[in-house]
Order: structure tokens, then C-alpha cells, then sequence
């Protein structure tokens, strides 16, 4: 009896050391069942990892971290996520003072992968930068925390290119999964007040991860955006997340309203969690290919995954037992394919990489959101001038108000855009398809000529028709003076583009980076539309009553007049919006399809992609929340392959309902928010668990 009682005190003792270290500010360090070293949950900062695991997660971004957290919720999987770049915990600033990303962000640091494009011949012959988050929670964690959702229109013409798609990414389906992955919280009364906010707190989620809301303190020029708006004809919308997202509104933005930080991938999904003996996330670790069981060669299987440190760094392999998933967005997802030998032939054999997988359409179809803006000087605070003066007075920069970001946003369609003209332009477009699949399609495949061309379809047809925004229309109070004056922008954004690029290798180097060409403004409807969209957001600076606020009008001035001037001066000035997409896109294998509705690739039986990179189409939204419906969706499927939890299962029951006794410890549902579990509920485990062991020990003695 003593022995048993001696046991149990030095289990209490070890318990009493856990929670010591699980309750201390960083959860300091505690070491899983391979002995690796942990560090804020889950988080390899020793490198020591298993030998194999059931999943390897390449890209520790928006969509990688949300589908290792969910599927690391069975407690039979294992998870690792293989990250390229560094934890962050060394910019933290950075990432989670939302403003922050406007006057001290993370583009071109090492954070991003400073990714410049070829020279874009109609865009003045510039290589443009494309920053990408090179971090744990990639591009989350240094955007500009916009919460915008795409529309059904869009989401439901996705959904119909793909046979077996319907039922998994129709909108009421994405719909779902981006409530899940959400926790709204309503603006206080005098933001709400002070921005002219509306909303409809039933469209959004209520207990998802990751945080959005309104920012803690509102410059007050944002009030009069949807009146100015509302007054030059372009519809206000009460309720732009619903599945009707066009039009002016405010957006909510991926704020944490408990302590107004940003809410990222990294911060919803991974810090939250318990300690999970089935989950790593290895940062500093580069893909530099997968490995695959070539005895099958109409169904590859990955069996490994090559990965390195550095450069100089010896290459080391990880075991596959089940899957690869690929999550490393529109850039790392094909080139991680491509340096795999799967995709085009010409492309792997003039970079001198064996084929593995003759597979045309990856990397093709890359679309991407371009913008500039008009800036006009006002004599009104701006949140740059009243950080300015806040920082000069060492005063009045508290966390609420460092939380603003810009938000007030309008998704304007093509009667908004051209008025009576819209017909004949879509006329146009539609006699100009046949010489652009000739003259525009950068590949020599009739498959991704075809995927073009039903893409074109398909914008032309369904989505410029419709209400659906062309541009999007953004207010910017974070722009910094022009000669001593405090400045406004007014930006438009092209959202549905007829232009079409392609990432592609050139060496079979992994360090070397990729080309990307997106071929901005190839087609001519997208220089008109984004002409239009100019001359919107000019006509929106000079009508009131915003323009009571605003002076001179400083970029582009009163020379550019014409349409001609105006083309010519936005050619020298666009650049992106940081929204590139469809580069191993969901269609058929024969219309250059990458990957099939359940996310696998073509020819390989065990990888999948689950990112931005998937999407056929442009959405008119910034890409966070639908990557982040998209990962919530693709956890489901695969859980449901393995598990039978996750998707509707036969018997029609999902794991929204379904109990699953194979869930990890104190980890969240599907449907909960770790952060509210791990808050009290989940260090109150070793404390309970401690004082019980302590109790039965003393009785025992």
C-alpha cells in the first residue's frame, strides 16, 4: 500500500511540474511521447520529430494550421505540419496589434517570401512584388485582417463545374463551414454609431476559432462611407455575409475582441489547444519534394516527404502512413507538385525534374485581385494622423485603438460600373473568347485551353450578369501625408478577371524561387473594368457627403481626364491585392483540373491540396474566410475517409452530431472555439487531475 501511495505522490509531483508549466505565460516546455521539445502547444523547437505520421501538412498557414487542428482532434491520427518559415514568436508585435500591419508589418522581412512577378509587359514592364507570410499562420498573419465572405452566386457556379461537387461546396455547404470556423462579436454601440455599421448576426458563426468583430475605436470619416455611396445609386447592404455580398457596406475584420489582437490561423487553431501527443508543427522546415511508390503509375502513392532547414542543410524524409496534404497556397501548392515531378511535362523537363505525373493544369489558371487607388488630402483625422500624434505624445494608443484597420468597403457591379453600357461590353468580352484562348492561354495544353475557356464562360455569363461585385471599392484612413497634409484613398480592386497567368519552376532547385507571371491586364475587360472602378471611386471622393471632408485631390490630379489617360496611368500603378488564387484548380482532369471535388490530385492516390490554389474562380471577397471554410471542409472529408466522423456518413449522420469517441483529450469539437475551452476548462485538467492524485496519495500515506 505504501509502494502505491509512493507512486502516486510522484505522479502528483510530475502533474504539479506540468501544470506549473502549463499554466506560465508561454506554456513553457513540456515533451510529447517522441521526446520532442514543445513549446506553446504543439510547436517543435528542437526539430526532433517522429519517424512517420499518418498526415504531413505541407504549409503551417491560414488553411494548413486549421486542418492539422481538426484532424488531430481524433486522437488515433497523427499530424505533423511542416513549416517553411519561423514561428513569429520574435515579431509578435507585428502580427498582433492589428494597425500594425499598416505601420510596422512583416512585408519584406524574412516573414514574407518576397516574391516578385516576371515583368508584366501591360503593367509597364514592372517585376511587382507578391509578399506571401513565410510564418506559422502564413498570410494571416500579416494581411489586413478583412472578414469578407464570397457571394452564392459565385461559390454555387464553383460547385457546378465539378461533377460530385454539389454537395460539398455549393454555398450552403461552404456557407456552414465558414460560420464554424468563426466567432462573431457584435461592434460596441458607439463604433457601430460612429461607422454606420450594419449587420446580421444570424449569418455568422457564434463558436468557431478564429475571432471577428469591429475594431475598438472608429475614425469617425468612416460613417459617411455607405451614405455616400447609398447616395450615388449603389445599394447598401444590411447583410453582405449571408450569401449577398455585394454592394456597400462595413466589413468585420479577424479581431479578438477579449484583448483587440489579431485572430489568425496560428492564434485560433493551434495556441489555444492542450498539449496533443498526435500533433507537431515544425516551423524552419522547407518541402523540397514528395517522395512517392512508383509500382502503381496510374495512381502514385507518397510515401515520404523530403524536407529541409536550409539550403546547406542535409535533405530529411518523414514517413507518409496515409496522406500528403498540400497547403502552401497559390504559389507553394504547384511548386511543391512540380519539384514532385507532377505537372506539366515541358515545365518539369526544362527545369530537370523527372515526370511523375504528366499533369498540364498545375500551376495554370492563376488569377489574382489588382488595385490602385485616388488620394485626396483632408483636414479630418485620419487613423494615420492620430497615430502620429499619439505616438508623439506617448499617449492614447491603447490596445482599442491600435485595433483599427481599414474596413469600409463597397463590391460594385457591372450597372454600377458602366450604366447602359454593361451589355455591349459583355457582348465584347464574349466575341474576344475565342482569340484569347488562342493568344492568352500560357500553355500549350488543349486541357487547360478548354478550363480557360469554361472559366471565361462562366465569368462572362453568370457572374457579370449578376449582382456580383467587378471591383471592389476600398476606403484607406491608413495612408501616411503628401507634402504635410494628411491623405484619404479611395482604392478599386478588380475582382473577376479575364486574365490569366501561371506559376511555374525553372530548376529543380527547392530554394530557388518559382516564376510567377500573372499576366496583369492581358485582356482588355479587365483595363476597362478597372478603368471604371477608378473613375467610381473619383466620383465617390467628390459626392457628399464625403467630400466635404476631403481637399485636393493628389493622385492621379486633374491631368488624367480621358479614358485614355486614365489606362495609361494605371498601367504604371497596379499592383496586387494579395489574393492569388486557382493555380491547381478544382475542374476535370480534361478541362486541366489539378485536383478532383475531394481535393485529391490527379494520378496520385494519397496527396490532396487545401488552400486558395483550389478555387476554379475569383471570388469578389478577400480570401481568408472562404480558405478558412475551404480547411473546415476539407478536415470533414478527410476525417470522414478514416474515421467516419466529419461528413455525412452513410447513415447520414455527421460529426456535428455524431459522438467520436476517438477525440483527443480536452480537445474542441468541431464546432467549438479552443479558445474559449482552453481559457479555464483545460488547465483546470492537470490542477483537478493533481489534486486528486495529491488526496488519494495523503490517504494512502
Amino acid at each position: 500500500m505504501r509502494s502505491l501511495a509512493l507512486l502516486l505522490a510522484a505522479a502528483a509531483a510530475s502533474l504539479s511540474q506540468y501544470a506549473a508549466a502549463y499554466q506560465s505565460g508561454h506554456r513553457d516546455i513540456y515533451h510529447d511521447n517522441y521526446g520532442q521539445e514543445l513549446r506553446r502547444r504543439n510547436i517543435v523547437y528542437n526539430g526532433q520529430i517522429a519517424d512517420a505520421y499518418d498526415f504531413v501538412i505541407v504549409g503551417g498557414g491560414t488553411a494548413g494550421l486549421a486542418i492539422a487542428s481538426r484532424l488531430s482532434e481524433d486522437s488515433n491520427t497523427t499530424v505533423l505540419v511542416l513549416e517553411a518559415g519561423d514561428t513569429g514568436d520574435a515579431v509578435a508585435d507585428s502580427i498582433n496589434v492589428p494597425v500594425n500591419a499598416y505601420y510596422a508589418g512583416l512585408p519584406g522581412s524574412s516573414y514574407d517570401w518576397k516574391y516578385t512577378t516576371a515583368k508584366q509587359p501591360n503593367a509597364g514592364n514592372r517585376a511587382l512584388p507578391w509578399p506571401r507570410g513565410k510564418l506559422l499562420g502564413g498570410s494571416s498573419a500579416m494581411n489586413g485582417l478583412y472578414t469578407v465572405r464570397p457571394s452564392k452566386i459565385e461559390v454555387d457556379a464553383w460547385a457546378s463545374l465539378n461533377d460530385g461537387a454539389s454537395d460539398k461546396w455549393n454555398w450552403d455547404a461552404l456557407f456552414n463551414a465558414m460560420k464554424e470556423s468563426e466567432t462573431f462579436t457584435p461592434p460596441s454601440s458607439q463604433v457601430q454609431q460612429t461607422g454606420n455599421i450594419e449587420f446580421n448576426a444570424a449569418s455568422r458563426g457564434t463558436s468557431g476559432p478564429v475571432h471577428s468583430t469591429y475594431p475598438g475605436f472608429m475614425v469617425p470619416l468612416v460613417g459617411n462611407w455607405t451614405s455616400t455611396l447609398a447616395d450615388i445609386g449603389v445599394y447598401v447592404n444590411d447583410d453582405a455575409y449571408g450569401g449577398n455580398g455585394w454592394g456597400a457596406f462595413v466589413a468585420s475584420s479577424s479581431i479578438n475582441p477579449s484583448n483587440w489582437t489579431r485572430s489568425y490561423s496560428r492564434s485560433a487553431y493551434i495556441d489555444p489547444l492542450p498539449p496533443r501527443s498526435n500533433l507537431a508543427v515544425l516551423p524552419n522546415a522547407t518541402v523540397t519534394r514528395i517522395i512517392f511508390d512508383s509500382s502503381n503509375k496510374n495512381n502514385l502513392t507518397a510515401t515520404g516527404v523530403e524536407w529541409a532547414a536550409s539550403a546547406n542543410a542535409d535533405r530529411q524524409t518523414v514517413k507518409v502512413n496515409k496522406e500528403v496534404i498540400l497547403a502552401g497556397g497559390a504559389v507553394g501548392s504547384p511548386t511543391v507538385l512540380m519539384l514532385s515531378g507532377v505537372g506539366p511535362s515541358d515545365v518539369l523537363q526544362a527545369a530537370g525534374v523527372d515526370v511523375q505525373v504528366d499533369l498540364p493544369g498545375v500551376g495554370q489558371h492563376l488569377q489574382d485581385h489588382i488595385s490602385t487607388q485616388v488620394v485626396w488630402t483632408t483636414q479630418a483625422e485620419t487613423a494615420n494622423s492620430l497615430h502620429t500624434q499619439n505616438l508623439a505624445a506617448n499617449s492614447g494608443n491603447t490596445a482599442a485603438f491600435l485595433s483599427f484597420v481599414n474596413s469600409a468597403t463597397a463590391y460594385v457591379n457591372i450597372t454600377d460600373l458602366l450604366g447602359d453600357s454593361a451589355q455591349q461590353f459583355q457582348q465584347q468580352v464574349a466575341s474576344a473568347l475565342s482569340s484569347s484562348v488562342s493568344s492568352l492561354v500560357p500553355s500549350t495544353s488543349d486541357e487547360v485551353k478548354k478550363g480557360y475557356e469554361t472559366i471565361y464562360n462562366t465569368t462572362l455569363n453568370t457572374i457579370l450578369t449578376s449582382p456580383v461585385g467587378q471591383v471592389e471599392i476600398l476606403f484607406s484612413l491608413t495612408n501616411g501625408p503628401v507634402d504635410g497634409s494628411a491623405t484619404v484613398a479611395i482604392q478599386a480592386a478588380l475582382q473577376h478577371p479575364y486574365s490569366h497567368g501561371r506559376v511555374y519552376i525553372t530548376t529543380s532547385d527547392p530554394f530557388t524561387l518559382p516564376v510567377i507571371d500573372p499576366q496583369y491586364l492581358s485582356h482588355n475587360a479587365d483595363l476597362v473594368l478597372l478603368r471604371e472602378g477608378l473613375k467610381l471611386a473619383r466620383k465617390i471622393g467628390n459626392s457628399p457627403p464625403l467630400s466635404n471632408a476631403l481637399g485636393d485631390e493628389v493622385t492621379p490630379g486633374s491631368s488624367v481626364q480621358s479614358d485614355e489617360d486614365w489606362e495609361n496611368w494605371l498601367a504604371n500603378q497596379i499592383g496586387t491585392e494579395y489574393h492569388p488564387s486557382c493555380s491547381c484548380a478544382m475542374l476535370p482532369r480534361e478541362l486541366g483540373g489539378v485536383v478532383d471535388p475531394d481535393l485529391k490530385v490527379y494520378g496520385l492516390g494519397n496527396v490532396r491540396v487545401a488552400d486558395a490554389s483550389v478555387f476554379p474562380i475569383q471570388f469578389s471577397a478577400h480570401l481568408q474566410a472562404p480558405v478558412y471554410g475551404l480547411a473546415e471542409q476539407a478536415a470533414k472529408i478527410i476525417r470522414a475517409t478514416y474515421n467516419g466522423v466529419g461528413w455525412p456518413s452513410a447513415n447520414g449522420t455527421s460529426s456535428a452530431s455524431a459522438s467520436n469517441s476517438t477525440t483527443s483529450s480536452g480537445a474542441p469539437s468541431p464546432t467549438s472555439d479552443p479558445q474559449k475551452d482552453t481559457s479555464g476548462a483545460l488547465v483546470a485538467v492537470p490542477s483537478i487531475a493533481l489534486a486528486c492524485v495529491g488526496v488519494l496519495a495523503s490517504l494512502l500515506l
